[in-house]
C-alpha cells in the first residue's frame, strides 16, 4: 500500500462494527546507534517483522485485549470525560497512549475488543515496542472518528504521539528515532535538533539477516551510562568553551578537550564523534544510485567496531554471532539497538540461508528481513 493509498484509507469512515487491522514493522538502526537522543543523525530501516492489532470497535467503554503471543487477555475501562487512565504497570502502553490522545484534545468513548499479534522480537532493539505504540495510537484514532482524531492521523504526527506515550509519560531516556522510523518505513535519514527532519532514501537495497542473541538488553542501564556519559562530557567541555557543538566539531579537533574529561567520558564521546562521521558517509552511499554493497558492508563493520570498543554495548555472543555471519558471506553488520545483548545484523544480499544457519549455529535465532513499508491499515 503506497502513502497515497494511506490517506485514502485514514480518511475512509469506518463503521462502528468493521473489523479493521493496523500493522506497523519494526526496524532496523543502519547507522547512528545512539545518536538521535544527543540531535546527532542516524539512518534507519523498516523491516517485514510486523505488529499487528485486528479489532473492532464497540460503543461501551470497555476495552478488551487478546494478547496470544504472551499468553495475555487485558481488560481496560475507559475513565469519565477529562480524567485519565491510572498506570497499572511498568511500561503501561495500552494505558498511556490512551491517555496522551486525551491530552491532545482527543475524547476517547468507543471501547473495542481486539487481537494483537507480531513477530518482531520482542525486547531485543527491533523496536517492538514502539511498533506497538505505533499502531495503538493508528488503531484507536481509526475507531474514533471525529475532528480532532482526523487531524491526529497524519503518520508523523502519530510517531510523535507514540513517542510520548512511550518515553515522555515513563520518564524513559529514549529518543525518537524507533517511533519515525516504524510509523513512516522505507528507508529514512532522520536528523533530530528544534525540529525533526525526515528524508526519505531512494536506495534499492537486498537482504539482511537479523539475528536475535535471546540475551536480553539492558536497555536502561546502557543508555543511561552511554548517554550520560556523552551529556556529561559536553557540559565539561562547554564549561570551557561555551560555543561547543557536537555536531561540528571535527574528528580531528576532539582530543583538545582530552584533559577535561574522564576516561570513561573520553571513550562514549570519541565514539559519538566516529558514529556521527560514518552515519554522514553511509549517507551519501545510501544517495548514489546504485549502493556498492561492499562500500556499506565496510561502514556497517566499522560502526560496529566503535560500538564494541568506544561504547562497548556489544556483547561476546552477538561478537561472535557477527563474526559466524561475516564468515558465511555477509559484506557487514552490526549490533541493533541500545546493546547488552538483544539483537545483530548483517548484510547479506547473496545466499542469505547459509548465514542464517552459521548465526543459528552459534545459538543465535536468525530471520531473513528485507526494507519494509510502514504504518497500514487493511
Amino acid at each position: 500500500m503506497d502513502q497515497d493509498t494511506l490517506e485514502i484509507t485514514a480518511k475512509r469512515k469506518i463503521p462502528a462494527r468493521e473489523s479493521i487491522t493496523v500493522s506497523v514493522p519494526g526496524r532496523i538502526c543502519l547507522f547512528g546507534e545512539h545518536q538521535d537522543y544527543l540531535k546527532l543523525p542516524v539512518i534507519t530501516a523498516a523491516i517485514d517483522l510486523r505488529v499487528n492489532i485486528t479489532g473492532k470497535s464497540d460503543p461501551g467503554g470497555h476495552i478488551r485485549l487478546h494478547l496470544p503471543d504472551i499468553s495475555e487477555e487485558k481488560d481496560l475501562i475507559l475513565p469519565p470525560s477529562g480524567q485519565l487512565l491510572r498506570y497499572e504497570e511498568e511500561r503501561d502502553y495500552y494505558r498511556s497512549v490512551i491517555n496522551v490522545l486525551k491530552k491532545h484534545g482527543m475524547e476517547i468513548t468507543n471501547g473495542c475488543e481486539c487481537t494483537v499479534r507480531g513477530n518482531i522480537p520482542i525486547n531485543s532493539g527491533t523496536s517492538s515496542s514502539s511498533a506497538l505504540n505505533v499502531a495503538w495510537c493508528r488503531f484507536l484514532l481509526a475507531i474514533h472518528q471525529s475532528k480532532t482524531a482526523d487531524m491526529l492521523k497524519d503518520p508523523e504526527k502519530i510517531a510523535r504521539l507514540a513517542y510520548l506515550a512511550e518515553v515522555e509519560e515513563f520518564g524513559e531516556p529514549g529518543g525518537m528515532m524507533d517511533h519515525y522510523a516504524t510509523a513512516l518505513g522505507g528507508i529514512l535519514y532522520q536528523q533530530f535538533n528544534e525540529r525533526v527532519e525526515i528524508e526519505r532514501l531512494q536506495s534499492v537495497l537486498g537482504t539482511f539477516v537479523l539475528g536475535d542473541s535471546l540475551e536480553p538488553k539492558d536497555t536502561k542501564g546502557i543508555l543511561k551510562r552511554v548517554k550520560q556519559g556523552v551529556l556529561e562530557a559536553v557540559a565539561v567541555i562547554r564549561a570551557h568553551d561555551p560555543d561547543f557543538n557536537l555536531a561540528m566539531v571535527p574528528a580531528d579537533g576532539a582530543k583538545q578537550y582530552h584533559h577535561l574529561m574522564t576516561a570513561e567520558q573520553t571513550d562514549v564521546f570519541e565514539g559519538a564523534i566516529l558514529n556521527r562521521d560514518i552515519t554522514r558517509e553511509a549517507l551519501k552511499v545510501l544517495r548514489s544510485a546504485s549502493v556498492d554493497d561492499e562500500n556499506l558492508g565496510r561502514l556497517l563493520n566499522r560502526q560496529q567496531d566503535l560500538l564494541r570498543k568506544q561504547l562497548r554495548i556489544s556483547t561476546p555472543k552477538i561478537d561472535r554471532m557477527l563474526s559466524a555471519a561475516l564468515k558465511a558471506g555477509a559484506t557487514g553488520g552490526k549490533i541493533n539497538g541500545s546493546g547488552g545483548g538483544g539483537c545483530m545484523f548483517v548484510y547479506a544480499p547473496l545466499k542469505p540461508e547459509k548465514i542464517v544457519a552459521a548465526i543459528e549455529k552459534e545459538g543465535g535465532k536468525a530471520y531473513i528481513v528485507n526494507v519494509d513499508q510502514g504504518l497500514r491499515i487493511d
